[in-house]
């Protein structure tokens, strides 16, 4: 295992995640004193693991047809947009 690559990809998506609508849905559903926090994290760590797991299957795949220096491209374009909707949106 690549421990360079496992750091920088939880790095990555750790702050990528930290207070995005899906942390703050997660918020939401354990602060209803009702609901077990167990459940919520183990279905939120499930949902979070299977979003995963697609976007590894896609870019798997993606590879085999582009060039590491498309995806970086297409990539970035899409932060980008993202952004762009984002403030337009503001």
């Amino acid at each position: 295992m690549d421990y360079k690559v496992l750091l920088t990809v939880f790095t990555t998506v750790f702050i990528a995640e930290l207070g995005d609508k899906t942390q703050l849905a997660t918020l939401l559903f354990a602060s209803d004193r009702g609901v077990s926090k167990l459940t919520v994290f183990v279905g939120a760590a499930l949902a979070l693991i299977v979003a995963s797991g697609i976007g590894v299957i896609a870019g798997g795949t993606l590879s085999q047809y582009l060039s590491e220096k498309h995806l970086h491209y297409i990539a970035g374009m899409g932060f980008v947009g993202i952004g762009i909707w984002t403030l337009l949106r503001a």
